[in-house]
């Protein structure tokens, strides 16, 4: 029997996929009480969606995905981390399967904020907005911080098509090569595609 994973699924939860979240969120609402609290307000994530953190490590056996996906996920990690995450990544994927990541382009920001430098009236303003770096408030007090931290919304390591691309055959994938929406060989990757995600983004797939 095949099996497919998601990681950072959030909402997008496709039936014949494994997926996914590492959300704090997700752990209060299967926390008997508090998430029957919390869930009368705020969207509930759907049932099919499991925790697990690809930075730990996902509960699945090594060599046993036939494929793997995440989309906009790998830019919220520290640059350590997103080692661990494609390490972690390779290890449950079989030999020869299929691993397929989206993130947004940092490259393509870059020439916007340059195009754009002259015609706006704060540049750098709007590239930090642009590409959710740096930030615009601190948070402060207790109810701050523990919003921050479940919000997680913050990009903490951004990537283009040349680093991402070093990044994967440095951490054993071959085969690498930019893709775009619904473009794989194997159906199973358009059920979990949406393709806005791919606006603006760097895509790329790779194998085992």
């Amino acid at each position: 029997m095949s099996l497919y994973v998601q990681y950072g699924c959030g909402f997008s939860a496709p039936k014949n996929w494994k997926n996914y979240d590492s959300s704090p969120t997700l752990r209060f609402e299967r926390t008997w009480l508090i998430g029957k609290l919390y869930q009368k307000n705020s969207q509930p994530f759907p049932e099919n969606v499991l925790y697990g953190d690809i930075v730990k490590g996902l509960p699945e056996q090594e060599n046993t995905c036939d494929g793997l996906y995440c989309s906009h996920v790998l830019e919220h990690l520290s640059y350590q981390d997103f080692q661990a995450a494609l390490k972690n990544t390779y290890h449950i994927l079989k030999p020869r399967g299929t691993f397929r990541c989206v993130v947004p382009d940092l490259k393509f920001a870059i020439e916007k904020y340059l195009k754009d430098y002259d015609s706006v009236e704060n540049p750098s303003s709007e590239f930090m907005r642009r590409t959710l770096l740096g930030k615009e408030k601190r948070s402060r007090g207790l109810t701050g911080i523990i919003k921050d931290y479940v919000g997680n919304s913050k990009h903490l390591w951004m990537w283009d098509e040349k680093s991402l691309m070093s990044e994967l055959e440095k951490s054993g994938f071959k085969n690498c090569r930019i893709c775009f929406f619904n473009d794989s060989k194997d159906d199973h990757f358009k059920f979990v595609e949406e393709a806005d995600r791919f606006n603006e983004a760097v895509a790329i797939e790779c194998t085992k």
